[in-house]
């Protein structure tokens, strides 16, 4: 199962680092519906899982130790970090 995850791109341990992150999102804001919840806390995981390894590459942190953290943060950031992060990328492309 590790290694077939592995194999789509997903990192067990940014994706459960993303997940507590995202748990953390909804608790304080509360979300009204069961949708919008579900929603959140896959785009938390998902953003933790593939942009961890971008922000952190691009932060030049080797310490292994900040890789999980950062995923933690992205994780309670979800699509707001994508949002503001893809602002910055693409700004003149419209």
């Amino acid at each position: 199962m590790k290694e077939f995850l592995a194999g789509v791109g997903i990192n067990i341990a940014l994706s459960v680092a993303g997940f507590f992150g995202s748990l953390l999102m909804i608790g304080k804001t509360a979300a009204a519906d069961l949708r919008t919840t579900f929603m959140s806390i896959i785009g938390g995981v998902a953003s933790a899982n593939y942009m961890t390894p971008a922000i952190v590459d691009m932060l030049r942190l080797s310490d292994s130790e900040y890789i999980l953290s950062i995923a933690f943060l992205i994780g309670f950031m979800g699509l707001k970090l994508v949002e503001v992060i893809s602002k910055k990328l693409f700004k003149n492309v419209v």
